[in-house]
């Protein structure tokens, strides 16, 4: 795989632009960045003419943190601009993880004539706590051995997120989760966490899409569950619904093989459907 050498430096909050094609934008969740989506890329690429465009949300990789105390309205805004500024009037899809996922529901209203499909793995529906329904918090397969062997600082940072301790499943932690973690401005997720909110938000709006929608949950999700996300499936019609058991809010490394299937059948709708 070949990162696309664009004729000039990237626009700050995007990360990294590979292949060409059809845009696709991906967008990561709340404490990590961009790195966490690379899962996915080698299947990305494999699928035919699709540019992938990482973003890095401020405060997170690359990307500084916005002026002043910057919550989720602030967030959207940005990433509308960011859009409009590199992809103008071209059609594109999304994916997004966690918060990403929310965003993505959020530019797709914003983009309705634009966006042609739409990933939601493990997304953002309700971003109140207290409003979320959430399994208790629980771990498939423990390894208290791998766990010795990490480290306190890096073996909490697994233990946190972990439903499948093994050794492969850390070392795909290790490459795609942990580095954004380590890289994220704490300061900018405090502000965040005291506007984490939309007016209005995406589940409860009435207005419905057609396009297609991949939406992926783990069953042993303890940050944002899979039962809320089942209320956007009356907003997206077109929507298919993977639930995957022994999988948590990392649910694509967790379960890689079965989200894949998942995945390789959205993209064939992508390049179907123009």
């Amino acid at each position: 795989m070949r990162e696309q050498q664009p004729s000039q430096p990237l626009p700050e909050g995007i990360a990294a632009v590979y292949g060409t094609g059809f845009p696709v934008v991906l967008v990561h969740g709340n404490g990590v960045d961009h790195r966490i989506l690379f899962a996915l890329d080698e299947q990305l690429e494999t699928a035919g003419t699709l540019q992938r465009i990482y973003i890095d949300l401020p405060g997170f990789g690359g990307t500084p943190a916005l002026a002043g105390r910057a919550g989720l309205p602030e967030f959207a805004a940005w990433l509308q601009k960011l859009l409009q500024s590199h992809l103008g009037a071209r059609p594109f899809a999304l994916i997004g993880n966690s918060l990403g996922g929310l965003l993505a529901q959020e530019m797709a209203d914003r983009f309705e004539s634009q966006v042609r499909g739409m990933v939601l793995l493990a997304p953002v529906t309700r971003p109140a706590a207290e409003e979320r329904t959430v399994p208790a918090r629980s771990v498939v397969h423990e390894d208290e051995l791998l766990l010795e062997e990490l480290g306190p600082v890096n073996a909490g940072h697994y233990a946190q997120m972990s439903v499948i301790q093994t050794r492969a499943n850390w070392e795909q932690f290790e490459r795609h989760v942990l580095p954004g973690v380590l890289a994220a401005d704490l300061r900018a997720m405090a502000h965040l966490s005291t506007r984490y909110f939309l007016e209005t938000l995406p589940v409860d709006r009435e207005r419905i899409s057609q396009i297609p929608v991949l939406i992926a949950c783990g069953r042993q999700d303890h940050i944002v569950g899979f039962e809320d996300a089942k209320a956007l499936l009356v907003r997206y019609p077109n929507a298919s619904f993977l639930e995957l058991d022994r999988a948590g809010h990392n649910a694509h490394i967790d379960q890689p093989e079965i989200f894949a299937q998942a995945l390789a059948r959205w993209t064939a709708t992508l390049t179907t459907s123009g």
